[in-house]
């Protein structure tokens, strides 16, 4: 990160992050296909429907893990010591603590939520089934995403994609098992899922564990340092409300979704499944800025700040670019793949259609939010992108969506691409005039 030409480092870094998120959708995929094939499509629509309530009940907890990288980085950087061991070890009490939270939220509020979201009848019953289930493996998926976050800050992108590939291979198989010979329907996918968090959980605290140097964690004696815990809260609480407004605004879409019936909800839910391998692909060039900002930030070398910014973004592009429109071209026998009926089908190209075309702009605008939070800010980029994604999308969804002549599934749709484009363009300008800004105040007080 700190040394050397930026570009083949930065596509070093970001090809096992990308596919370490690649194999993390794979478990919701899985679930996706197995209930699709196996278990009919009122399975399929329950499992589909539930992706934005568990964003919306995480986002916030998966924020702290994004402030826990960025602050491991500047330590290990500056080669502080002391903070980065108080920085890991009061960040996996917190995932703990934040995972059992979950648990107990998500068990007791699921089925008043997914009411409110306009899910009814078997679809509701079988979601609130594989919920049930699913919020039990909080505690897992908390501790992995921050012990993860802390080990790829640092450039260790190999192992955390190890883990997931261990991981993914027995969800896919616990998914067979469970479903096809113990017909266990939703609950059996959702126990299959955090069984091989569950597992990837341990893999990444075992790592933690075994390390000699500075990324030691003393799993018998864990403690949370308030300064930690502050700077933790300070850079990741914007970040996890910016999600978790944003997953609310994804519920609001699913709920106008899921007024336009049956087929609708399978083709938006087996959509936004194969899209969501596009989004992550890009997302990994958002966690690079992130990295290599913060990093070289906390090495003092600040001339590589918008050198960084500028290749992670040709990099962002060239990917939603080719992986979009190779998605858009392959997308009825992708899509085939989730389901063999021609309406889903017909349905789910609808959304591919008006998504992938532009999905760049979306990765473009994120790895702007990358950037500025690499270099300390938060609450600027939580404000925009409140207010150029969510709100927008919101106004769109209780006016012009309820016209009639325009209630159907692409005006919901086209909320998404007009959104990124405002949005990123606000986050540039605001990352070009923060980065001006932090470079001569860091030069001023050096």
């Amino acid at each position: 990160m700190l040394e050397g030409p930026l570009l083949p480092n930065i596509i070093k870094f970001a090809i096992p992050l990308m596919l370490s998120s690649i194999l993390q959708l794979l478990f919701n995929a899985a679930d996706i296909v197995v209930v699709g094939q196996y278990a009919g499509d009122s399975s399929l629509g329950a499992v589909g429907c539930t992706g934005s309530l568990i964003n919306l009940l995480t986002n916030l907890f998966v924020g702290l893990s994004v402030s826990t990288g960025v602050l491991v980085a500047r330590y290990y950087a500056s080669k502080q010591q002391q903070k980065l061991k108080d920085t890991i070890h009061t960040s996996m009490a917190i995932s703990v603590i934040s995972g059992i939270f979950l648990a107990i939220i998500g068990i007791l509020f699921v089925r008043p939520i997914l009411i409110l979201m306009n899910a009814e009848g078997e679809i509701l019953d079988k979601a609130v089934i594989y919920l049930t289930v699913y919020f039990l493996g909080m505690p897992s998926m908390m501790v992995y995403n921050f012990g993860s976050s802390i080990l790829r800050a640092v450039g260790d992108t190999r192992r955390p994609l190890i883990y997931l590939t261990i991981a993914g291979a027995l969800n896919v198989v616990l998914n067979l098992i469970f479903v096809i010979v113990f017909q266990m329907d939703v609950a059996g996918v959702a126990l299959a899922t955090i069984l091989s968090q569950t597992l990837s959980a341990a893999l990444v605290v075992r790592c933690l564990v075994r390390e000699k140097g500075d990324l030691h964690f003393d799993i018998l004696h864990p403690y949370i340092k308030k300064h930690i815990l502050k700077r933790i809260a300070r850079i990741g609480l914007p970040a996890g409300f910016q999600g978790v407004i944003f997953s609310l605004a994804n519920v609001v879409i699913q709920s106008s979704v899921n007024e336009l019936g049956d087929l609708v909800i399978d083709g938006n839910s087996i959509a936004m499944n194969l899209e969501g391998f596009v989004y992550v692909s890009m997302n990994a060039f958002h966690q690079v800025s992130i990295s290599f900002t913060s990093q070289n930030i906390g090495a003092g070398k600040l001339h590589r700040v918008r050198p960084i910014f500028w290749k992670t973004e040709a990099c962002v592009i060239a990917v939603g670019t080719v992986l979009g429109y190779t998605v858009l071209f392959f997308g009825r026998p992708l899509l085939g793949i989730y389901s063999d009926n021609p309406a889903i089908i017909d349905a789910g190209m609808v959304r591919l259609w008006m998504i992938m075309t532009t999905y760049m702009l979306c990765g473009m605008m994120d790895v702007c939010v990358g950037s500025i939070r690499g270099m300390g800010y938060s609450v600027m980029p939580t404000i925009v992108s409140l207010i150029g994604a969510c709100f927008l999308r919101l106004v769109w969804l209780w006016t012009v969506f309820r016209i009639p002549q325009f209630h159907n599934a692409s005006m919901i749709y086209i909320t998404y691409p007009i959104s990124w484009a405002l949005t990123f363009s606000v986050h540039l300008i605001c990352f070009l005039a923060l980065s001006r800004k932090f470079t001569k105040n860091r030069l001023k007080n050096a």
